[in-house]
């Protein structure tokens, strides 16, 4: 981690990125291309729990070739509860489920990569390759939502790692917690990037017909080629734009996030963005500004300067401009949306752009009053 700061600075300060990837490389902290091949990050650096940090260097013997690609690699956790509960001031939700921690998405500025340091893992090719799924989930969520005194709200999901990541085709965890869900008339809003969630259209569609869910999706940019090196097995643009629309037609209400903003990269298509999901069907949207928390931050900035050395100054100039000066700034009320002069433009642009089309006029509610305790209860009666 001290080498990617010197490479930082050096590239910031006035070094120039060219010396920066020579700091990195030379340092040992870049994966070679080909073991990472389909992947996010670039490198995978200890978590900073580690007593221990880990550097990859060839010592003479040539043998750096014989190491194995990053594979997916998919172990069980069992954690006591499902349902993760919160009290924070700027979000809309005071619990989530993660079905999966980890996620095989790889988008490099991912904020949840951090919570791989406290496996004992890397927050960098670690949080793409080595995944935690829970199959269990339903199982605990039918007991959680069972117990006396349990209060229905909005459960969310997606909003760490997403559910619909490609993993689930194989688990299908998400659809057992829909499942539940479904039986106890609970309701849920999904935050996905994944085409893979039209699968679970026939539950969503009966309990959307209940306002009991909806969805919103996760669209960074239009770009292919951005979205392959920025979240490589995300689903393309395209395909959220047409899974935005399957569930739309099918009665499941729709809305578009576009998380995260970067300034100078990504910013630019904020107004086709809405344009584009306002036509296939999203009448709410929202935005986030890029955040780069603890070594979230490094993992950006090696894959910048890979992919876009000539941007690397402008685009990191630009994040601090809306951070006081800093990489990132955990402050409530500011960490998602940014301050200062370029912040306030990119949020009346969106405004301007959403009131245009007519986004956000109206927020849908999720019901809460159609809670069943007892998923069993219907049952009960007539016998």
């Amino acid at each position: 981690m001290k080498e990617i700061a010197r490479a930082d600075n050096a590239a910031f300060i006035g070094g120039g990125s060219a010396l920066a990837n020579a700091i990195i490389e030379e340092a040992g902290l870049r994966i070679a291309e080909e073991r990472r091949r389909g992947r996010g990050a670039g490198v995978n650096p200890s978590g900073r729990y580690e007593p221990l940090t880990r550097q990859v260097f060839d010592d003479g013997w040539e043998t750096l070739e014989e190491l194995p690609s990053f594979k997916t690699v998919v172990q069980v956790e069992k954690p006591r509860n499902i349902i993760t509960r919160n009290s924070s001031p700027d979000i809309s939700f005071d619990r989530s489920i993660n079905p999966y921690r980890g996620c095989e998405h790889g988008c490099v500025y991912c904020f949840a990569r951090p919570t791989h340091a406290y496996m004992g893992l890397s927050p960098g090719l670690d949080f793409e390759s080595q995944l935690f799924a829970k199959p269990d989930a339903g199982r605990l969520l039918e007991r959680e939502l069972s117990r006396p005194g349990y209060e229905p709200r909005t459960i969310a999901i997606g909003t760490n790692t997403d559910p619909y990541q490609p993993i689930e085709k194989k688990w299908r965890i998400m659809r057992d917690i829909l499942e539940v869900l479904e039986a106890h008339a609970h309701p849920v809003g999904i935050v996905t990037k994944s085409a893979l969630i039209v699968r679970d259209i026939d539950i969503l569609s009966r309990m959307a017909e209940k306002g009991l869910a909806k969805v919103a999706f996760s669209i960074t940019t239009l770009d292919r080629k951005l979205a392959r090196t920025m979240e490589p097995r995300a689903a393309t643009p395209t395909r959220r734009l047409e899974a935005l629309k399957a569930l739309h037609a099918a009665g499941v209400p729709v809305s578009v996030m576009i998380g995260p903003v970067i300034p100078g990269l990504n910013d630019s298509e904020i107004e086709r963005i809405l344009e584009s999901a306002h036509a296939a069907g999203a009448r709410e949207a929202g935005y986030i500004i890029l955040r780069l928390p603890l070594e979230v931050s490094p993992i950006f900035k090696d894959w910048l300067l890979r992919h876009y050395p000539d941007r690397f100054r402008h685009v990191i100039s630009l994040i601090r401009s809306m951070r006081g000066g800093k990489d990132y700034d955990a402050e409530w009320g500011k960490r998602m949306k940014g301050s200062g002069p370029y912040a306030w433009q990119i949020g009346r642009r969106f405004e301007i752009a959403a009131r245009r089309l007519g986004l956000n006029v109206e927020r849908r509610k999720l019901r809460t009053d159609l809670f069943k305790a007892n998923s069993r209860e219907e049952q009960l009666v007539l016998l």
